[in-house]
C-alpha cells in the first residue's frame, strides 16, 4: 500500500471516529424541568408538574392564611392559591419585577399558584445528570429536595411540588 493511500485510509478512519463521538445518544433517559430564580438561587420543578406559567399579578390577600401564602389570583375564572416559597423556605422576601412569575402548579389533586423571582428555563435534562441533594442542606429545604444538577455552571436544586403540597394540605380527620 502506498503512502498517499494508507494516509487517505488513516484520515477516513478519523472522520468515522469523530462522527461517531459526536452522535448523540437519543436513548438516555431526560427529564423536562422548569428552572427559576428565588434571590440567587436557582430551583427546578419537573415540567410535568407545572401547568403554566402566569405572569406576576395583583394577588387578593385572604385572612387567617398563613404568610408563606400572600393571596389568590382570579386565573381564568378559577380562584388559585398562591405560595411564597421564599417564605416557606425562610429565604430573604424578593422584590417584585417584571421577571417575576407564577408558577401554576399541580400534583395528585392540588393545584395552586408557587411565586418566583423568574423563570430562567425551560429544558429537557439527562436524569443521570441530577445528582442526589447535599447533606449540608438546611433541614427546612432538605425535605423538599429530590437532587441537585449544573446549569450554566450553577446549581439547581430541584424541589418536588407533590412534598410541598402534602406538607401544606391541611387533612381532616
Amino acid at each position: 500500500m502506498d503512502d498517499r493511500r494508507r494516509n487517505d485510509l488513516i484520515i477516513e478512519e478519523l472522520r468515522r471516529r469523530k462522527r461517531k463521538e459526536a452522535t448523540v445518544d437519543v436513548e438516555a433517559e431526560s427529564l423536562k424541568i422548569v428552572i427559576f430564580r428565588l434571590g440567587d438561587g436557582l430551583y427546578a420543578f419537573p415540567g410535568a408538574d407545572v401547568k403554566e406559567i402566569l405572569p406576576f399579578t395583583d394577588m387578593s390577600p385572604v385572612p387567617g392564611a398563613p404568610d408563606f401564602i400572600p393571596g389568590v389570583i382570579n386565573n381564568r375564572g378559577d380562584i388559585e392559591s398562591v405560595i411564597s416559597l421564599n417564605k416557606y423556605l425562610g429565604l430573604p422576601d424578593s422584590n417584585r419585577t417584571a421577571a417575576s412569575r407564577i408558577a401554576m402548579a399541580s400534583k395528585a389533586g392540588v393545584r395552586s399558584g408557587v411565586l418566583v423571582d423568574a423563570v430562567v428555563d425551560v429544558a429537557d435534562v439527562p436524569l443521570d445528570s441530577i445528582k442526589p441533594p447535599l447533606s449540608t442542606l438546611d433541614p427546612a429545604i432538605k425535605e423538599l429536595v429530590t437532587g441537585e444538577m449544573m446549569y450554566n455552571g450553577r446549581t439547581v436544586v430541584m424541589l418536588d411540588i407533590g412534598r410541598l403540597f402534602e406538607k401544606l394540605v391541611v387533612h381532616d380527620e
